[in-house]
């Protein structure tokens, strides 16, 4: 799995992906990511603009058809045969989750991933992507509205590269192939206290009855404890 990310702010991403989980992933060339500075293909040689002022009227500014274009298809000259997928990251895309995470880590060996700033992209992006029989679409992370997609890039990032075989190290350290997001943990001590008062682990997380254990975390998955 190779993720592509185009973005006016590369240097932001890279210190998270750097640490931890994804950098040890990377180290060990489990998945790759590489970073596009999308000023690197603007048609200004002075300044590098990628943007300017939204056609109708309004405020703000709208990120450029063409730079994003010329990226795009250097991504794509340099690897023709990937299965590769093209997302916007918008927040007027459809909603980003776990079931497509897990598509994408399986069906796909590339993500060019676009972050957005200031208006959007001109439209105009997809049609050409679109001709050159590419999958493209618009994604969001959620219901609100973010200053750019270098965050929704990261949160793809994570949650495709850690479902990638070996990434985690063991499949069942997916939370979600074992009970599911949400579910109450502890750890020691068994008894935590705090300004006199004690905060006990449950009772039937040590009575050693994997049954009893098994049902409870199925019943306050997602729920918090009751």
């Amino acid at each position: 799995m190779t993720f592509e990310v185009i973005t006016l702010f590369p240097e932001v991403l890279k210190p998270y992906l750097s640490e931890s989980i994804m950098g040890r992933a990377t180290r060990r060339k489990l998945f790759k990511v590489n970073f596009y500075d999308l000023r690197d293909f603007s048609s200004d040689r002075k300044y590098k603009r990628v943007d300017d002022r939204v056609y109708g009227g309004g405020p703000g500014m709208v990120i450029q058809a063409g730079p994003v274009v010329k990226a795009v298809e250097h991504i794509k000259n340099k690897s023709k045969k990937s299965k590769t997928k093209v997302v916007i990251l918008s927040p007027a895309g459809i909603e980003f989750n776990d079931r497509l995470a897990s598509s994408w880590s399986k069906n796909y060996e590339r993500l060019i991933l676009i972050c957005g700033r200031y208006e959007g992209i001109d439209e105009r992006v997809k049609k050409v992507i679109g001709n050159w029989k590419l999958e493209i679409e618009n994604l969001s992370i959620g219901p609100y509205v973010l200053s750019g997609g270098e965050l929704a890039a990261l949160i793809i990032i994570d949650a495709v590269g850690r479902k990638v075989s070996g990434v985690l190290g063991k499949a069942e350290s997916l939370e979600e192939k074992r009970l599911g997001t949400g579910v109450p943990v502890y750890t020691r001590p068994e008894v935590f206290l705090y300004r006199k008062r004690k905060y006990s682990v449950p009772k039937v997380l040590l009575s050693g009855d994997h049954k009893k254990i098994s049902d409870w975390r199925l019943l306050h998955r997602k729920t918090g404890e009751k």
